[in-house]
């Protein structure tokens, strides 16, 4: 007779990702900043979010090549709604563009740099912006005679 004893235990250090909020919307002009300088200065990782807000506009995410051409015909990820929260599930970059015809081109448009989770921190605290799962199976068999 064959005795399975299964035994599942899960561990979580509880911390959170960190969100963004950006007012999304053709930049003036004589703009001395773009929303990449503004990307560029965070350090975004798997688990983000950024939370788009904007009137009248829209955000998409796109291919490299749509996001070098402003072309919106074939979004990855589209939201009309004002606030769009957007989170991060891959280490790539990610290119998003406005889908209101010409404020792509008048410098709508944002490159995200998502670097893995293991955020860094100069602190002796644990960090506190990554969700960690430990997951340890055991099977043991045990042969009864």
């Amino acid at each position: 007779m064959f005795l399975w004893l299964v035994t599942f235990l899960m561990i979580s250090a509880s911390v959170s990702s960190l969100e963004y909020k950006l007012h999304w919307e053709v930049p003036p002009a004589n703009a001395s900043t773009s929303f990449n300088d503004w990307a560029s200065s965070k350090r975004f990782q798997v688990g983000d979010i950024i939370r788009f807000k904007y009137k009248k506009d829209s955000v998409m995410q796109v291919t490299k090549e749509c996001y070098k051409q402003c072309n919106s015909s074939h979004p990855r990820f589209y939201s009309n709604t004002g606030k769009t929260r957007f989170m991060f599930d891959h280490s790539v970059p990610y290119y998003f563009i406005s889908g209101t015809s010409g404020h792509c081109e008048k410098g709508q448009k944002m490159i995200v740099e998502v670097i893995s989770n293991d955020r860094t921190t100069t602190s002796s605290a644990p960090p506190a912006t990554m969700i960690v799962w430990f997951c340890f199976f055991s099977f043991t068999l045990y042969l009864v005679a």
